[in-house]
């Protein structure tokens, strides 16, 4: 029997979905199919409606030609091998439903399909290279699947594994290694070798082999090796009743019910099956699951999610963005957006229809600010465009009326722009009291618009990327934010390129054979601010030439010494690409050094939301981040890493109440001074929820190094432009300070035990 055979494409539904969608080239703005019209007035019920219009949506794009309907493709293809004469048409939609088997979940069957494959075509060369680099795959994934998810604990996938995080059952994952050197001795030219260099070494380490029974030559040398030695986190999520096997989704941390305990609320990004999630923060080292007493849980979808206070009432309202990545592949990413109204007595209410912030666009890029200084919080949204392919979404920036409503006025302001935008962060980078956005994309474009600080009611922005230095370079990027990451009161940039051709494990190989130095591939990013409208690229100096290929990313300052650090969730949808989260800890606003091995928060699965905050209130920064892959799966518990302390640094940490301002002080400037071993030093910070993916606190928590005293901390609001001055303050403590009133009170902050057990038992939901 003959086989010309299917090549080894990873993926290949997906690849006809974007062919389909450029013959159908079609453009036109975000679809507005409002049940209420899009009008300001509240419809009959806007939640139930949202409900609804989910529900719908959901039944909608459940067909094989949506790259991430699993069991829609399956359907298909059972038909199409059933119907298949020709003996090389079956055999490949045979290969492509093991594929897609490991996407629905279902190693088991896609093991055995693979493995019958491998019989079949016998020797051919063409046909058995990419059988077996699949069948390991899908060993491997049976591994994680069997040791990782099921019967889940702290230690489960954080590279390096050890400890409990060796898997009990080691049968599929010996299978995985004799599968992937079979491969590696038979097609050492094929264009997956590095790929399986990668996942071979992982495999050795899921059963304590690594490195000493790894053969030398495929040997990937220090992946157990420390650069920056810190104290281990704990990975406390099971023990606290708050994991969640979920897929890729958001993550907030804050006090949403204005108790001084911060609360956690996940998304996952699925609209037909992946359910929102509200843990409340008992204060007594528990959590409660107020999901469905809160009415989010009925909720489904949200790549991201962030908090914002759109009304001004002092209860934190939840802003969750869907359609993502789906958009570029037909009208699967009309999907709409919403605004959940915290109610302020545990319950939230979608009000997306009412407050005229309804549309049908893909997206989880946005940013909440005071774009007009007018006291009141706007959101900026930037929509998802592949050039040429699909309909055109044009990014949207919604003023706030100050009476629940919004009006879209992005042509007007300047900003009507149609990239591929996954990522979006501001700040007043110029320093002149104006909030400032910078947009990341797939295009290859950075874009800074500056703010013209127009004093009327719709704010005007021009594009200056080019004078700040941002079209030297084009690359593709995700995620970004705006930090000072040296301390000297300009605001810097983080972003990190997302280039890619292969699998992420592809590059990660090659790193650590000492190829591919040159390459800017998956690096993260920092842009210095030269603090007068220009940005340098400091990546080389910092010390920051790593593979990551970040989707989330947040920052906080993990040893309160007052330089901000970075933790980034890394991953693609690919199966192959499991690599580790990174921790890059902050050298005196000098260098960056990499702390993912010694801080044990490496996880192997894909990050994205990722939260910073001190969430036991003990003085140092934990982190929370929301883990799974795109496709049904690649679920996988969340992770809560909390920080053991890494010294006995000090801290100050601020509520900040606007009054002219927005109520949540997004844009207030923080300026700490105090003396730190006979030196004066200052820490910069301008208030907001950190990254693009993922959100931490909008309570500031700032760490001071050895100081006892802080000399000076200065307020600046960003709506009256006054400037508060405290002096002599206590470190240690919680202080809340209203605008426009003298002084400041102390707050209770109570430290949460929330160390009760081992944390290896898992209590979540249950696996797709």
């Amino acid at each position: 029997m003959k086989f010309t055979f299917f090549g080894n494409k990873r993926r290949t539904l997906p690849g006809l979905v974007l062919a389909l969608a450029f013959l159908l080239n079609v453009h036109s703005t975000c679809t507005d199919s409002n049940p209420s019209k899009n009008s300001s007035a509240p419809s009959k019920d806007g939640h139930q409606e949202m409900l609804k219009s989910l529900s719908d949506i959901a039944a909608k794009i459940n067909v094989p030609l949506n790259g991430y309907a699993a069991k829609a493709k399956l359907d298909y293809l059972d038909q199409v091998i059933a119907t298949a004469s020709n003996p090389n048409d079956r055999i490949t939609s045979e290969m492509r439903k093991g594929m897609i088997l490991l996407e629905f979940g279902d190693e088991v069957k896609a093991v055995e399909i693979f493995e019958r494959i491998l019989n079949q075509v016998g020797d051919n060369p063409k046909a058995r290279t990419p059988t077996l680099y699949w069948l390991g795959t899908a060993y491997l994934r049976l591994a994680e699947r069997t040791n990782c998810v099921s019967g889940h604990n702290a230690d489960a996938c954080i590279m390096p594994l050890k400890a409990a995080g060796i898997h009990k059952d080691k049968s599929p994952s010996k299978k995985a290694i004799e599968t992937f050197e079979k491969f590696l001795s038979e097609a050492p030219d094929d264009p997956n070798y590095y790929d399986a260099i990668w996942l071979l070494n992982i495999s050795y380490m899921t059963i304590g082999g690594y490195p000493a029974k790894v053969p030398k030559k495929w040997l990937l040398p220090n992946l157990d090796k420390p650069e920056y030695v810190m104290k281990p986190f704990v990975d406390k999520a099971a023990s606290l009743n708050i994991m969640v096997n979920s897929r890729a989704g958001g993550s907030i941390l804050d006090d949403f019910n204005n108790d001084g305990f911060l609360d956690l609320i996940i998304s996952g990004w699925d609209i037909g099956e992946d359910r929102m999630y509200y843990f409340q923060n008992n204060g007594n080292g528990t959590f409660s699951d107020q999901s469905q007493a809160s009415g989010l849980g009925s909720f489904t979808g949200g790549l991201n999610i962030q908090q914002t206070d759109y009304n001004n009432d002092g209860h934190l309202d939840v802003w969750v963005l869907r359609g993502a990545w789906q958009g570029q592949s037909g009208p699967y990413g009309e999907q709409p957006n919403s605004l959940f109204r915290n109610n302020g007595n545990g319950t939230f209410t979608d009000v997306t229809f009412e407050s005229g912030l309804w549309a049908l666009c893909p997206t989880q890029a946005s940013n909440w600010n005071d774009f007009n200084q007018d006291g009141w919080l706007d959101v900026f949204i930037g929509n998802e465009n592949l050039p040429g392919v699909g309909k055109t979404y044009s990014s949207q920036l919604f003023i706030n009326n100050q009476d629940g409503t919004f009006t879209e006025m992005a042509v007007a302001a300047g900003i009507d722009i149609k990239m591929f935008i996954k990522g979006v962060t501001s700040g007043d980078y110029d320093n002149d009291g104006w909030p400032d956005l910078f947009l990341s994309s797939m295009d290859g474009k950075r874009t800074l618009l500056r703010n013209k600080a127009s004093k009327s009611k719709t704010p005007a922005f021009e594009d200056v990327s080019t004078r700040a230095g941002f079209n030297e370079e084009k690359y593709r990027s995700f995620p970004t934010f705006f930090f000072d990451y040296d301390n000297d009161g300009w605001l810097d940039l983080f972003v990190c390129n997302y280039d890619f051709d292969k699998s992420l494990s592809y590059y990660y190989a090659r790193e650590l054979m000492g190829m591919g130095k040159d390459e800017i591939s998956g690096k993260p990013i920092i842009y210095h601010n030269n603090g007068d409208g220009s940005f340098s690229n400091a990546t080389q100096s910092l010390g920051l030439n790593k593979t990551a290929f970040s989707m989330g990313s947040n920052f906080g300052d993990f040893n309160n010494d007052g330089f901000l650090d970075f933790y980034l969730g890394t991953g693609n949808p690919n199966y192959q690409s499991i690599v580790p989260n990174k921790l890059f800890m902050n050298i005196e606003g000098k260098k960056f050094a990499d702390g993912t091995v010694s801080s044990r928060t490496g996880n192997l699965q894909k990050g994205h939301g990722v939260s910073i905050a001190d969430i036991d209130n003990d003085g140092d920064q934990d982190i929370h981040v929301e883990m799974g892959g795109a496709y049904r799966g690649d679920g996988y518990p969340n992770a809560l890493y909390l920080n053991p302390g890494q010294n006995r640094n000090n801290w100050i940490y601020l509520k900040v109440e606007g009054t002219k301002s927005n109520r949540a002080s997004i844009g207030a400037k923080i300026t700490v001074r105090f003396r730190e071993n006979g030196v004066e030093r200052m820490v910069f910070r301008e208030l907001n929820s950190g990254g693009s993916f993922g959100s931490n606190p909008l309570r500031r928590e700032i760490g001071i190094g050895a100081a006892t005293i802080i000399d000076e901390i200065k307020i600046t609001w960003p709506t009256s432009g006054v400037t508060q001055v405290l002096t002599n303050v206590e470190p240690n403590q919680l202080l809340h300070i209203i605008e426009g009133k003298e002084g400041a009170a102390k707050m209770p902050l109570q430290t949460v035990n929330l160390n009760p057990g081992s944390g290896d038992m898992p209590m979540c939901a249950p696996a797709k």
